[in-house]
Formats: structure tokens, C-alpha cells, sequence
């Protein structure tokens, strides 16, 4: 499988590139796009504060730009957090999208979204602060109805970036499960 894999708001941290190099090992195809330009951060608040200078537009120009060179061979978009909402918005505007792999978060969709029967898996915490209860819900059943086939993944106890063994948020249980799931998902694809 061909993986375009966006970084969260911390930027292109190593476990980023351990994610990368894990589905490699997998045999799959794993492109990093760095749409910081090298600019890491060690708070979830330094990450949006750049990411709000940056602009929600030239963010979503760069993942573009980013993934336009492999679209032709039907990526997967997969990412964590804030780089999920971005492959989240890249797939349902990709016709040749093969799979979305959501780590640790979503977006909204527009209401005329539209996709044929787009695999989508989403791993998340529970809860999670940036993804209560009831967006979860919401988000569920408009991915439902734009016509997604939606499978979602909740971790009871784990921190909202559960999979970077870097940050505070790290369950190393919640990330394994996650990774054996994910891997069996995109092997289905």
C-alpha cells in the first residue's frame, strides 16, 4: 500500500518517522511530508500557535502539494491528530484515495461530502479531549452517510497522543493494539 503519513501539531517527531518506518516493515510505501518545514514543538499549544500563523490554507496547500505526486497510485492517508484531520480532508476530496487512517483525531466534513465506500479505521482515546463523546458521534454518522465504511477504535485510559513514547500521553498497551489493528487494516485494503 502507498501511505502519505501527516505529523500531528508536534510536528515531524520521531515517532512520526518510527510510524513510517513500522509500515515499511510491513511492506508498505510510507511517505512523511514535514509541512513544518523542520519546525518542531514540545506543546500541544506551541504546535496550534505555529499552525495558526501558518494558516489553515497554506496547511492544506502543503499536504497537497505534498501528496499530489503519488495521488495516481491510490494512497492511503493516514496521520495523528491534527495530521489526521488533514488526510481526513485529502481523502474525501481524492477520488483515487485507497483507505483513511485516522491516529488520535478527525475534522469536520462538508456537507455534501461524497465518497464509494472509502475504508476509514479511527483510533482514539477514551475520552479524549479533542474528541468527545458527542463529536465522536456526529462525526460518525456524517462519515455514514457521505459514504464511508467507518470502523472506530476507542482506549479506555490512554492520553490523547497515546502512541508517541515520547509524550506524557504514551500507553504503550493502547498503542500496540492500535498497530496491530492498523496493520491488519491496511492489509485488508
Amino acid at each position: 500500500m502507498n501511505i502519505m503519513l501527516f505529523h500531528s501539531t508536534y510536528g515531524l517527531r520521531p515517532a512520526v518517522r518510527a510510524a513510517a518506518d513500522r509500515l515499511r516493515a510491513a511492506g508498505h510505501e510510507v511517505w512523511t511530508p514535514d509541512l513544518f518545514d523542520g519546525r518542531t514543538f514540545e506543546t500541544v499549544e506551541e504546535g496550534l500557535a505555529f499552525k495558526d500563523e501558518l494558516g489553515n490554507d497554506e496547511l492544506l496547500k502543503r499536504a497537497i502539494l505534498a501528496a499530489a505526486p503519488y495521488s495516481e497510485r491510490g494512497l492511503v492517508y493516514a496521520g495523528f491528530s491534527l495530521g489526521a484531520a488533514t488526510a481526513q480532508t485529502l481523502a474525501l476530496g481524492d477520488e483515487k484515495a485507497r483507505g483513511l487512517l485516522l491516529l488520535h483525531g478527525t475534522s469536520d466534513l462538508a456537507e455534501n461530502a461524497s465518497v464509494d465506500e472509502l475504508p476509514v479505521q479511527l483510533h482514539v482515546a477514551e475520552p479524549d479531549p479533542f474528541e468527545t463523546d458527542d463529536w465522536l458521534s456526529a462525526w460518525y454518522l456524517r462519515m455514514g452517510r457521505a459514504g464511508a465504511d467507518v470502523e472506530v477504535y476507542r482506549y479506555a485510559g490512554a492520553g490523547h497522543l497515546y502512541t508517541d513514547p515520547d509524550l506524557d500521553d504514551y500507553d504503550a498497551e493502547a498503542a500496540e493494539a492500535t498497530w496491530r489493528t492498523a496493520l491488519g487494516f491496511l492489509d485488508s485494503l
